[in-house]
């Protein structure tokens, strides 16, 4: 099994690393980030780089795409050697998922149409152009396309998924061992749970309300 995770510039780190960190433990899966061209992508922090090993021409059919977002997301909705191999892998993938905002760059690519699928909060009316049924669930299936809600919830898609893939038990033991236990000192995750004055700062400072 190969498993491909998409970088671009400005990606968000966990929604790369956390799929990462539960995915790769699959027995005999490679693991490989690609991106258009090989070498060091920077988060959109600036201060982490993840190395692409591997060009998207290089891995034209992995069993696995993964796709993360960012705010470098928004400078890909239009770049067609990301787009175009997006759909060619596609063809041939037993899974294709995104974390957060990676799930525009999906539909971008004409995969999600007609579908439900998942993004970052600040995101779903986005998704809702493209044809999208946009849901606030963590983690969406439909077929075999896979999407995790913003950020963090790339380690719940990661775990689901890896229960698919290599059974209950074995995700159970990966979450053992990376001791998956979340207790967050706040109640603050989601747009519902957060405070309002909080919720609409967020959604006038975001780049999708200039869009």
């Amino acid at each position: 099994m190969q498993i491909a995770i998409a970088l671009f510039p400005n990606f968000t780190a966990l929604d790369a690393v956390g799929p990462y960190e539960i995915l790769s433990r699959v027995p005999d899966a490679e693991t490989v980030f690609v991106a258009e061209r090989p070498g060091a992508l920077h988060s959109d922090t600036g201060a982490l780089a993840l190395v692409a090993e591997k060009s998207f021409a290089d891995v034209p059919s992995p069993d696995v795409v993964i796709v993360p977002g960012g705010p470098g997301q928004s400078g890909q909705m239009g770049n067609e050697t990301l787009l175009g191999w997006l759909r060619s892998a596609d063809a041939t993938t037993t899974w294709t998922t995104s974390v957060c905002t990676g799930s525009l760059l999906l539909a971008a690519a004409g995969l999600l149409t007609g579908r439900r699928a998942a993004s970052h909060w600040l995101a779903l009316e986005a998704l809702e152009k493209f044809g999208v049924t946009a849901t606030g669930e963590r983690v969406v299936y439909d077929g075999k396309y896979v999407t995790a809600a913003g950020v963090s919830s790339g380690i719940d898609m990661g775990l689901s998924l890896l229960g698919r893939i290599a059974g209950d038990e074995f995700a159970q033991t990966i979450q053992l061992l990376t001791e998956y236990d979340p207790q967050p000192p706040y109640d603050a995750g989601s747009p519902e749970k957060a405070p309002a004055h909080l919720v609409e700062k967020l959604r006038e400072q975001t780049r999708f309300s200039r869009q």
